[in-house]
């Protein structure tokens, strides 16, 4: 049978699984995806199938995490956790390049070689793949960064469609998830789960995951197959626990500058960056130079870092933005307003990680109604009950 998207469609049994990862190595990948590590579902290396969280969810809520069994041995029957896919292709700390002086006191310099193993992405989900096609926007546009361009052109995209919705998601007020859009990912599968079936409808979404998937003993999906994979993604669709109306977003924002919510979350907000952390799209960094002790060579570094930070916005040895009211403005109008007028998308994908990884849990979703509720409003800012 064909899928909506025209692709044909397989179905892959649960004992066959382990075959689509061979065949993944054999291509010569290394395997990354959600494992379970320090308490939550993060993502590392995948050296067999029971390396992922067979049999384990998650339970989000505004500054809640936890970890729980479930009731049968899904793979993949978890919500977004803490990391993003940018932690690959956007490294938290890279070195740039290094430059060594020369005896005729001039330098030369030496680019970082890319000589890495391409990376397999296994588990990516509707909202984190937006993300990605966003980050393609920042880093991979009219001048690419060499790093990023290497690993992202060099990887292979394994995505799951969403069996279930968290309480932290809002990916379809974004139009990200939890369905996978055809074309998005090199390998799409859809985790059909039951007390008489565990099996995988599985499609190709290119011609590298077509390669693949001709590896794999699969059988050819019915139409029963694929009633049952749209069923899944349609109980997601409808169990979101978070809604944001992003019509007129930009202009709401972007017209109310002095709203009293600003100062209001301020007064919650401990701007210790976890939620530009956790954001699959944020993508603030700073750079440094290292020389060694003889002042012979130098390298460069690159680290993230945050719009919550003041030291981010200093210029002439002070923040433009000294207070966390109007940082917490900037991320926000940035995410949802002026993104638009940069890359012509918003910057939000609704995976709801800003949400969950709060300390203190505040919520972009709510933010935005409050202000929505209020536009134009001044004066002292009123705690709701």
């Amino acid at each position: 049978m064909e899928t909506a998207g025209g692709s044909s469609a397989s179905v892959l049994s649960r004992e066959a699984f382990p075959r689509l990862l061979e065949a993944i190595r054999a291509a010569g990948y290394r395997i990354v995806g959600p494992t379970i590590r320090d308490g939550a579902i993060v993502y590392g290396e995948i050296a067999r199938v029971e390396d992922l969280p067979i049999g384990w969810t998650d339970r989000q809520e505004a500054g809640t995490y936890r970890l729980e069994r479930r009731d049968d041995a899904a793979l993949f029957g978890y919500n977004v956790g803490p990391h993003s896919w940018k932690k690959y292709l956007f490294p938290a700390r890279e070195r740039l390049f290094s430059a060594t002086g020369t005896a005729d006191g001039g330098f030369t310099v030496q680019a970082e070689p890319r000589d890495e193993a391409p990376l397999a992405f296994l588990g990516m989900r509707g909202c984190e793949l937006a993300a990605v096609a966003i980050q393609d926007r920042v880093f991979d546009g009219r001048v690419p960064d060499p790093g990023y361009h290497a690993r992202r052109q060099a990887c292979l995209r394994i995505a799951v469609e969403c069996g279930q919705a968290g309480a932290t998601c809002f990916c379809t007020s974004m139009g990200t998830g939890p369905a996978v859009r055809g074309g998005s990912a090199d390998l799409i599968l859809t985790e059909l789960l039951s007390p008489e079936r565990h099996e995988f409808l599985i499609r190709a979404g290119s011609e590298r995951g077509a390669a693949i998937l001709a590896g794999v003993p699969t059988r050819p999906a019915t139409d029963e197959d694929a009633r049952a994979a749209a069923a899944r993604v349609e109980s997601a669709a409808g169990a979101m626990g978070r809604r944001l109306d992003p019509a007129g977003l930009r202009d709401l924002l972007l017209g109310n500058p002095e709203h009293p919510r600003w100062q209001l979350v301020a007064e919650r907000c401990l701007a210790c960056t976890n939620c530009t952390l956790a954001c699959p799209t944020c993508f603030c960094s700073s750079s440094e130079e290292v020389p060694d002790l003889s002042g012979a060579k130098v390298e460069r570094w690159r680290r993230w870092d945050s719009c919550f930070n003041s030291a981010f916005s200093e210029l002439h040895h002070a923040p433009v933005r000294k207070s966390t009211s109007s940082r917490y403005r900037q991320w926000m109008t940035h995410k949802l307003a002026s993104w638009h007028d940069q890359f012509d998308s918003s910057g939000c994908v609704g995976c709801g990680r800003c949400i969950t990884w709060c300390p203190v849990g505040i919520d972009i979703t709510e933010e935005v109604a409050a202000i929505r509720a209020t536009p134009g409003a001044s004066g002292p800012a009123r705690r709701s009950p």
